[in-house]
């Protein structure tokens, strides 16, 4: 009887601790990095493990009143006496139930944010360039920013926020005239681009023809550019030491340093 008044108390004493576990760990969860998640792990181990030695003990005890309830016996008294020695174990087996929920719970995977996806696939990187048409803007061509207003795409929003946090990002684009500069700094501004990361205007760069990215994205240097035209990223793949090339199809040959995406949200993995 104290051996089971005992395991209870572990149990009862495992399941409060875990309970508070789920509560602090939930709220950790928000402000780790990748280099917590190891230290995280190790702890959930440790948890495990013990709770593992605290159990096994336990299994002989829970098969002993199976045994003794299988002998014959003719009288009322022994049928009630073999009853009360069976229910020790089955409120153990529902202890258990309970504590393994507990611990199920506090092991459910946690999603990582797009702040850490965005830091995990940059690989560190600490300087991103990227072309406007066709991965921030809806608009695909110069051309039909001659014939209507810029517009940022929403779901492309979060992922840029979040590289201004991380990163020196500049943003780039071929235009035919100085109307479309205006429209695209307007849109840019509009969609709080400047506002609420870490963006300035100083740092959107307009050209007159393709060659004139290309230079710009030599001269910067960065560790990541962004870009639709296959030539641009083709050209500068020995330049630059991680390329993104945003299309819907994907190139048959790319140098080794270059990947694809339909869009720099799929890349981020935010869709």
């Amino acid at each position: 009887m104290a051996d089971n008044s005992n395991k209870e108390d572990i149990v009862q004493l495992i399941k409060r601790f875990g309970a508070f576990l789920t509560v602090k760990i939930s709220n950790l969860f928000h402000a780790v990095d990748s280099r917590s998640i190891g230290a995280i792990a190790g702890l959930a181990f440790a948890i495990v493990f013990t709770w593992r030695l605290l159990r096994s003990p336990s299994a002989p005890q829970r098969r002993q009143p199976k045994r003794q309830a299988s002998a014959p016996s003719s009288s009322g008294i022994s049928n009630q006496s073999n009853a009360n020695l069976t229910s020790p174990g089955v409120c153990s087996a529902s202890e258990d139930s309970s504590a393994q929920n507990v611990i199920d719970e506090f092991f459910q995977p946690v999603k990582p944010t797009v702040g850490q996806i965005v830091r995990q696939r940059l690989r560190e990187g600490r300087k991103v360039t990227s072309q406007l048409l066709g991965i921030v803007l809806e608009e695909s061509s110069p051309e039909e920013l001659q014939v209507k207003q810029a517009t940022v795409r929403s779901s492309v929003l979060e992922v840029l926020l979040e590289i201004t946090k991380f990163c020196d990002l500049y943003l780039m684009e071929t235009v035919l005239d100085d109307e479309s500069e205006k429209k695209i700094l307007l849109a840019l501004e509009d969609a709080g681009v400047f506002t609420s990361g870490g963006l300035v205007k100083d740092k959107v760069l307009f050209c007159s023809t393709e060659t004139g990215r290309t230079s710009f994205v030599r001269q910067l240097e960065p560790d990541w550019h962004v870009d639709t035209n296959f030539e641009i990223s083709s050209q500068l793949a020995r330049f630059i030491k991680y390329q993104l090339y945003i299309s819907s199809v994907k190139p048959e040959r790319s140098a080794t340093n270059v990947y694809s995406s339909p869009s720099l949200e799929q890349f981020f993995g935010s869709v």
